[in-house]
Formats: C-alpha cells, structure tokens, sequence
C-alpha cells in the first residue's frame, strides 16, 4: 500500500459542510482549508466500551485516540492513503443503511480529526465460538450488503507491487527461504493480476484483525474503518482468513457460506499471506513481536497455499 498523496493547491479558507458519503474528491482538495464535515445521523443511545486494541504489529503510528464520555475522537499522525477520508465515507455510508454496525461519524476536523460515537462490546480473539462466528458473520454480510458509491477503491495494484517486492528481496535460509521462492515464482505469474480485473464490489473493511470486532455476547459490531474502501468478497474474505490474529479459529465454515470463486480466493489468499510472510520473516517489521516460530509456521502456511491447499 504506501501510497503518498500529493498536497492540492491551498484553497480560500470557506468552511466545507458536507453531510453525506459523496464528494471524496472535492474534500480531498480543499484538506488546506478548515474543514467541518457534520453528521446527519445521531445516536439516540450512547455506545459505550473500551476499544481495546491487540497489536501483532505496527510499522506505523497512524492515529491517536481518546475518549470523552460517549465520543472517541480520532487523531490521524499521517494520511499517505486518505485514511480519514476512508474511514468518514465508510462511517457514512454504514450509519444510513445499517446505524448499529458501526460507530456513527460526528465530525471531520482540520488535523485531520475525526469524531465518532463510542461502541458497546470487547475485542474478538483467539479462537472464536460458534456464537461469535456466527454474529461475525452477520455483521460481514451486512457490511459487504452496502452499497459502495462515493468510497475510494482499495489500493490493490500497489499492495501486489508491494508484496512482489518484498518477496523479491530476502536474506533468509531453510523452509523460510523456500516460501519466498515459491511465493516469487507464483507471482511472477499473472494469476495474481486477475485480481486487479473488476469483480462485484462490496464495502470492504480493509483492517480484519480480530480486535475490530466487538462482541457484546449477541452481536458483532466494527471499528476502524481508515483502510476501507471498495473492495470484493474474495479479497475481504481472504484478508480475514490470512490475518495474524484468526490463526486460532476455523474459517471453513463461514467461507462455505459465501458464494465465491474458489480460483478467485485461493488467489487472494496466497497474496495475503505473501503479504504476511514479509512481515513475519527474520528482519521483518513484525518478527520480533511474535514468537520465533511464527515466521516459520507462516512460511508453511505459504508453501501449503502455493501447492494448492488451503488447509
């Protein structure tokens, strides 16, 4: 991903109101002038929690966060991929067609800031229950339900460039280093391009690590939205299956309750886990936040994936 989005020219300094999800572009470009984007939609009951996180990793700081009674504000350290323009537009968007899936969006500020409603519930992890699958898999399908205009696409064609590349550069031995050759060779085919050609776009969330999703013991509510945009099921679905922190669950079950393509799938599922694999590798930004063994278990689970299998 890494992408870099050049400063617009500065604008006169007209206060921007905008009250739905359209206009990404037009916001985009007025960003050097005091920005005030305002919600039409309020919450009649505050939603309260702790939005605890679980880092298996982290390159970057991207945001600050605190909280204010029934208010989180949002404070983004940097934006190279209009992450609070994502996460607006995706917020927008959810709390029209589906106002309790995720937290309501209250205001957009210069900083940018961003300030929403506080949601009920604790971070999924570990290995999930059959009730949390369950209310997870209804929030998913709710989410990838809506409708998709004015979201800003995924940046794709930079996320293979970015795996190509790190897979193309490594300094490892043994089974590690034989991952990366079989991922280099596999993406040097042009199986990983079919993913770049249109498929049916759903919202995607962009960020599945398990503590996004909050549980209240009978529903599964989603946060953190600054990497969303439009997407589709076979990508959103291998993203989740391929994250880090669902090693522990078994997602046969709801991937067979989704009419995918199975080539389309096992496609983005190798990429991920590519992806994964550059991370978890000795020198990687995540190896020394994980035991030493995970960078060899990715490394098989690549080599699984690679020969076809996706157990």
């Amino acid at each position: 991903m890494n992408l870099s989005v050049e400063p617009g020219p500065e604008k006169p300094a007209n206060d921007i109101v905008a009250t739905d999800n359209r206009g990404v572009d037009r916001l985009r470009s007025h960003l050097a002038a005091p920005l005030i984007l305002v919600s039409t939609h309020t919450s009649e009951e505050p939603w309260r929690n702790r939005h605890d996180r679980e880092i298996f990793f982290s390159m970057t700081q991207t945001h600050q966060v605190t909280i204010e009674g029934s208010v989180v504000t949002k404070t983004y350290v940097s934006c190279p991929r209009d992450e609070h323009l994502r996460e607006w537009s995706a917020l927008q968007t959810i709390s029209t067609s589906a106002p309790d899936l995720a937290p309501t969006p209250l205001s957009l500020t210069p900083g940018p800031t961003l300030s929403m409603s506080l949601l009920p519930g604790v971070p999924l992890r570990g290995a999930l229950t059959r009730a949390e699958l369950t209310a997870l898999e209804t929030a998913l399908r709710r989410l990838w339900s809506l409708p998709t205009e004015g979201l800003l696409p995924l940046p794709l064609a930079p996320l293979v460039a970015r795996v190509r590349s790190g897979i193309a550069s490594h300094n490892t031995t043994g089974v590690i280093a034989e991952a990366h050759e079989a991922a280099a060779s596999w993406l040097a085919t042009s199986e990983v391009d079919a993913l770049l050609l249109p498929a049916i776009p759903v919202l995607g969330h962009g960020d599945p690590n398990l503590s996004n999703y909050l549980w209240d013991g009978v529903t599964v509510r989603i946060i953190d939205f600054e990497d969303s945009g439009v997407s589709d099921l076979a990508l959103e679905l291998a993203n989740l299956v391929e994250h880090l922190a669902g090693r522990e669950t078994d997602w046969s079950g709801l991937l067979s309750h989704f009419p995918v393509e199975p080539q389309r799938l096992l496609t983005a599922r190798r990429l991920w886990a590519a992806f994964w694999l550059t991370l978890l590798r000795p020198g990687g930004p995540a190896y020394h936040r994980n035991p030493p063994s995970t960078a060899v278990d990715q490394a098989e689970r690549v080599l699984r994936l690679s020969a076809g299998s996706s157990g």
